[in-house]
């Protein structure tokens, strides 16, 4: 499983318009990182934020955790509503 599938996977076990999520890699300057974007629908978004983003930094640390185990690479992971 990929870095963008277990984001994804995470992601829609959290949201309930699980059709309105899109999660996509995109290219960095730099090449020991990745960087996803992560868009959910304005309804979801304080879900997966989370209060005090609890929720966004557990799926970071998920996310990092899986990429040190396969990659060694660092992953920044924005998210965002549409």
């Amino acid at each position: 499983m990929t870095l963008v599938e277990l984001t994804e996977k995470i992601v829609k076990n959290i949201v309930k318009d699980e059709e309105g999520v899109s999660v996509k890699e995109f290219p960095s300057d730099n090449e020991n990182e990745i960087i996803i974007e992560v868009l959910v629908s304005s309804s979801d978004i304080g879900r997966v934020i989370g209060k005090n983003g609890k929720v966004a930094n557990a799926i970071r640390t998920l996310v990092q955790a899986s990429s040190f185990l396969k990659d060694n690479k660092y992953v920044k992971i924005n998210i965002d509503e549409f």
